[in-house]
C-alpha cells in the first residue's frame, strides 16, 4: 500500500509541474483550399510538443497550441513552411 501511495505522489508531483501549454499565431502564405490545412496539420503532428492546430484558410493563419519545453515558435514556422506554406509568428503574438 505505501509504495502504491508513493507512486501516486510521485505521479501527481510530475503532472503539477508539467510545463503550461504555450500559444502561437502564425500568419500563413499560399493556403487557398481545405487540402491546404491538411498538409499543415500533417507537417505540425510530426513536431514533437505540438499538441494542437487549428488552420484558418480566410484569415490565412494558424493557431499551434504546443509544449514549450519540447519545442518553439521557429521550429513550428519552419515545419509549415517546408511544407510549402511560408509561415511566421504574428507581429503582435496573435
Amino acid at each position: 500500500m505505501r509504495q502504491l501511495i508513493v507512486g501516486l505522489m510521485i505521479l501527481w508531483t510530475g503532472m503539477a509541474l508539467a510545463a503550461t501549454p504555450k500559444k502561437a499565431v502564425l500568419d500563413v502564405e499560399n493556403m487557398t483550399c481545405p487540402a491546404c490545412s491538411i498538409t499543415i496539420e500533417k507537417a505540425l503532428g510530426k513536431v514533437p510538443g505540438v499538441s494542437k492546430a487549428q488552420v484558418d484558410t480566410k484569415a490565412a493563419t494558424v493557431t499551434v497550441d504546443f509544449d514549450a519545453d519540447r519545442t518553439n515558435v521557429p521550429v513550428i514556422a519552419r515545419a509549415i513552411t517546408e511544407a510549402g506554406f511560408p509561415a511566421k509568428a504574428k507581429a503582435n503574438g496573435g
